[in-house]
């Protein structure tokens, strides 16, 4: 079995069945990396799972590292450490193991950050438009918490979708960023209001509905067009499906082998 290679430094409990878990690496230094990249980490079959978690049949070989590649959700100009945003998969391999990790607890990470999924591509002069669902947003808080404070020269804007306000872990952060960074607009939307325990004021619905509503043209005092903005994708393959047919009908071009478009997309499963 692979020597388990780095340590949690801090496990956040932001919602029920979303953790954040910072990750430093244990007598070896962490590489550089691009924001929106991911890592893997991994776990053997013999680490115990969260008590609330689906039973699991005994793994064949428990000292096997079960492996599954999580975005980052740190800035790149951050060396100490690695941030991730995970959502528990009851029936799942890893996450009820992840779920069970404490501060100290040891587990495998790999040294090579890697993925396409970064701004890299993306012309400076042109805006950029981050549509999540769930932990999808974690590449975008990474891209944020790298280029926002010094990218003045663009807009922002990061459209997030889930079924309640308490699922969106970095919303205070946003707002924050929202309200030092004239640059960008942080757009939430809730898909179940009538399920808030206090009266949701903020828009409703799905990702898609705002883009729909023409919101970031209110926003932003312009449209965003082909021409002016790239749109990155990240979350649940229907999303990321009908945002790219919505976006098709007005003109966005999706990334193709050779044939670099003005949509870019992530798929988490």
């Amino acid at each position: 079995m692979p020597e388990l290679n780095a340590v949690v430094t801090h496990r956040i409990e932001a919602a029920s069945g979303l953790i954040i878990l910072r990750v430093a690496p244990d007598g070896w230094s962490l590489p550089e990396f691009k924001a929106g990249q991911f890592v893997v980490l991994g776990l053997p079959g013999s680490a115990p799972r969260v008590p609330f978690s689906d039973p699991d049949p005994p793994p064949a070989d428990p000292s096997k590292l079960i492996r599954r590649a999580y975005s980052i959700a740190s800035s790149s100009l951050t060396k100490d450490a690695l941030e991730f945003y995970v959502t528990l998969v009851r029936s799942g391999e890893l996450t009820p193991r992840l779920f069970a990790l404490q501060p100290g607890g040891k587990l495998w990470l790999s040294a090579k950050p890697t993925g396409l999924f970064t701004l890299g591509d993306i012309p400076a002069d042109k805006n950029v438009v981050m549509v999540a669902t769930g932990t999808g947003l974690a590449p975008y808080m990474s891209m944020l918490r790298t280029h926002l404070a010094s990218d003045g020269r663009r807009r922002f804007a990061a459209i997030v979708g889930s079924r309640h306000s308490w699922d969106i872990a970095y919303s205070a952060e946003l707002t924050t960023m929202q309200r030092l960074s004239p640059n960008l607009a942080y757009v939430p939307i809730v898909s179940r209001p009538t399920e808030e325990p206090v009266r949701w004021t903020g828009t409703t619905g799905h990702v898609q509905d705002v883009w729909k509503s023409r919101r970031l043209a209110e926003l932003w005092g312009f449209e965003p067009t082909p021409e002016n903005t790239h749109v990155l994708l990240c979350g649940a393959p229907a999303m990321i499906d009908e945002m790219t047919a919505l976006l098709g009908a007005e003109g966005f071009k999706a990334d193709e082998k050779g044939k670099p478009g003005q949509v870019h997309a992530e798929r988490y499963w």
